[in-house]
Order: C-alpha cells, then sequence, then structure tokens
C-alpha cells in the first residue's frame, strides 16, 4: 500500500526542450486555425503535443484523453494568452504524476483565464505597445532615418520575448496562484492602467500627426481681413484636427472598423478641399 502511494505520488517534470517547443508551436500556429465552432483550440492542442508525448505516451488512453480534452473551444490573445499554455503544462505534469485532476478542471481553468487575458493582451500589446513603435517608426522615417524601417520589427521582439516570459510566468506559478491573482482584482487594474496609458498616447500622437487649417480669409471694406483659423484657434487651439479624429471615432463605434474606406474618403475630401482652397 505504501508503495503504491509513493507511486502515485510520483514528481513528473517536462524538460526544458519539451517546455520551449510547446511554446514555439503556440507562436506560430495560433492565428492559424481559427474557426467558428472552436477558434484557436486547434493550434492550442497542436502547441501542447511535444509536452504531452513527453508526459504520457503517444498511443496511451492517457495521451488520447488530453488531446481531446485539449480541442474544446479556446480563444485568447496569442502574447499573454501563452500563460494560459504554461498553466495547463503544469497541471497535465500533475495529471501525469498521479494527481487526480478531472477534466473539467481543465476546461474550467481556460475557460475562466482566457478573458482576462484577452483583455489584457489586447491592451497592452495592440492598445499601447503597437501604436507606440510604429509611431516612433513613422517619426524616424519622416526625418530620412533608416531605422524607419527597422523600428517596427521591435514589436515582433518585444512581443514574442513577453509572450515567453508570461508562458514561462504561468507554468511556474501554476493554477494556486492565478487564480489569487484573479480574486486579488488585479488584472482589472492591469488594464485600467493600460488603457489610460494608451489613451493618452493616442491623444498626444494625434494632436502632434493630425494637421488641418482653413487658410479662408473674409474681406472687409476699411478693416482687417478676418481669418477664419485664427477665429477658430481663440475659441479652441487644434479644432479642426479633434473634429476630424472624433468624427473617425464615431463612424468606427456606429459603423464598425472599415479601415480602407475611411483612408479613402480622406484623401477624396484632402484632394477636393485643397483644389477649391478650402485647405
Amino acid at each position: 500500500m505504501e508503495n503504491n502511494v509513493v507511486e502515485n505520488e510520483k514528481k513528473v517534470t517536462l524538460s526544458k526542450k519539451s517546455l520551449k517547443k510547446t511554446y514555439f508551436w503556440w507562436v506560430f500556429t495560433t492565428e492559424l486555425s481559427n474557426s467558428y465552432e472552436r477558434l484557436q483550440a486547434l493550434s492550442f492542442c497542436v502547441s501542447l503535443l511535444p509536452s504531452l508525448k513527453e508526459l504520457y505516451s503517444g498511443e496511451s488512453d492517457e495521451y488520447k484523453a488530453a488531446l481531446r480534452r485539449h480541442l474544446q473551444f479556446f480563444n485568447s490573445e496569442g502574447t499573454f494568452g501563452g500563460l494560459i499554455l504554461g498553466v495547463i503544462c503544469s497541471l497535465e505534469e500533475e495529471r501525469a504524476g498521479g494527481a487526480e485532476l478531472p477534466d473539467e478542471m481543465f476546461s474550467g481553468l481556460k475557460t475562466g483565464l482566457m478573458g482576462p487575458m484577452a483583455g489584457i493582451g489586447d491592451t497592452i500589446i495592440w492598445g499601447t505597445l503597437r501604436p507606440i513603435i510604429f509611431s516612433i517608426a513613422v517619426t524616424l522615417a519622416q526625418s530620412g532615418n533608416i531605422l524607419g524601417g527597422l523600428f517596427p520589427f521591435l514589436f515582433s521582439f518585444i512581443s514574442l520575448a513577453l509572450g515567453y516570459n508570461m508562458f514561462k510566468f504561468g507554468y511556474k506559478v501554476g493554477r494556486e496562484s492565478i487564480q489569487s491573482l484573479l480574486g486579488s482584482g488585479m488584472i482589472n487594474k492591469v488594464i485600467t492602467g493600460s488603457s489610460i496609458l494608451g489613451l493618452i498616447m493616442m491623444g498626444a500622437l494625434s494632436a502632434s500627426y493630425v494637421k488641418l487649417s482653413i487658410p479662408i480669409k473674409i474681406k472687409l471694406s476699411n478693416a482687417n481681413p478676418i481669418v477664419i483659423q485664427e477665429l477658430l484657434d481663440q475659441i479652441l487651439p487644434g479644432m479642426l484636427p479633434l473634429l476630424v479624429i472624433a468624427a473617425i471615432y464615431l463612424y468606427f463605434m456606429k459603423k464598425g472598423q472599415s479601415y480602407n474606406l475611411v483612408i479613402g474618403v480622406i484623401i477624396a475630401v484632402s484632394l477636393v478641399g485643397s483644389l477649391i482652397g478650402l485647405f
């Protein structure tokens, strides 16, 4: 009986090689297998193959069961979603070592984490990091600096490094620490802080790069001409760029994100306004 207890509590640890393969499979397949039924489930399952093959025999019932439980619906942001992958690797270690972990625990943990991780990832990676890096790249390119063409690649390297560290963090802390983090409300604070930072940066970038003025002057007899732009600046400096940005934002909110249409309208209005002397 004692030998059976020791056998059931044996420690199983994944090799660094398998963990690295698992993460990099996730990086390169995250958005390749999206479907309406399961979204990223196939990518998630394929990413786990190196780890599952090390933990279980490739033809064993345990291996087949692991594949089935990780083919359930999954969808999250790729970079921060790596944390969930790390947590699942940790759980699979425990299960392979004899711990009685039901399939519902795996699916429940993935379901509970994929929403918060998507919120953080979308806010930090796509709403803050990418606009900042690409705006710096545009500034460098406008000044004729060759780094303007190379700087955008920094986004990929930062995302890759951050995602790998999130994966290792999830693997290291396991399910208990992640559940404590969710319960503390820290994730909501991170999302709120990142959103505020992103809004500040986008406001600063908009004020710096969106330029619009009206050169129209109204001539009155025996008086200096009235410059429309000066009147607008007295009311609110930068009023016209602000109105343009607000109009684009409202369009996105009401009609969806049709970027090509917005770009086409801006080009057309700019050309027509320039020809008639409005801008």
